[in-house]
């Protein structure tokens, strides 16, 4: 299949997951920026689009998701919900209070001399807070929506759903949440100098970084199964169900 510089970055990872290696290689988003055309987001990163092309049209096939191997674009909207719990959002509430230890106990030992962990501490903690609070309304509102759509049946969350109204309402607001979370990994990705160990670092501050980085590639594959497919195959389907299609 030819690639066009017109397609959407999110389009061209659900054709072929891989392919988010060579984004994140380059620095290009495709989950929070998923909906740019390549064209577009090779221009914002000065980057010439048919070496950029022929980069993902080189790269392996061997499908690499983050955690499965599942192909997310290809099963159910529940299954793929179930899925994003299991394997994203359970991962972020084990790994969360690990790196907010470790980013304070960095910052205690070296914040003095390097003032941009002090602020990575704060950046950190506010980023972990929403992040939960996100996960919490989409596993409590959003994906019971999901799921009663799917399978004709009312969300346990009725009250909620009905408050919500279009099913477009909460998929915004967690966009605009995810636009939050991406805002704040490009941050932590400045204060930490895209996560390059300094010389002579303590074995904390390595950890912090791996941890750090794991993080970002992981937010990367999880916002863009949410934002590229989840979602927008949700929105697809209320609009079928209420014009009779389904």
């Amino acid at each position: 299949m030819s690639i066009h510089a017109n397609q959407t970055v999110g389009e061209l990872v659900v054709e072929r997951p891989n392919r988010s290696r060579i984004f994140e290689q380059l620095g290009i988003d495709y989950c929070c920026g998923g909906k740019k055309s390549l064209e577009d987001a090779c221009h914002r990163k000065g980057l010439d689009v048919n070496f950029v092309i022929d980069q993902l049209e080189n790269s392996n096939q061997t499908q690499s998701e983050n955690g499965s191997r599942i192909d997310p674009s290809t099963i159910s909207l529940s299954e793929l919900a179930d899925h994003i719990q299991a394997v994203h959002h359970d991962y972020l509430r084990s790994e969360l209070p690990r790196i907010d230890q470790l980013v304070n106990k960095v910052a205690n030992a070296h914040g003095e001399r390097d003032p941009r962990l002090l602020r990575l501490v704060d950046l950190f903690a506010a980023f972990r807070e929403e992040l939960m609070m996100h996960m919490h309304k989409e596993e409590q509102i959003l994906f019971p929506i999901i799921r009663a759509l799917e399978s004709g049946s009312t969300p346990d969350s009725a009250s909620d759903a009905a408050h919500c109204g279009s099913i477009t309402n909460p998929i915004r607001q967690m966009e605009s949440e995810h636009d939050n979370a991406g805002n704040a990994l490009e941050q932590m990705r400045e204060l930490t100098d895209g996560y390059q160990l300094p010389e002579m670092v303590c074995n904390s501050h390595r950890a912090m970084l791996d941890a750090l980085a794991f993080l970002e590639r992981d937010m990367h594959t999880h916002v863009h199964k949410e934002n590229n497919i989840l979602f927008p195959r949700a929105i697809r389907l209320e609009s079928e169900l209420s014009q009779g299609h389904v």
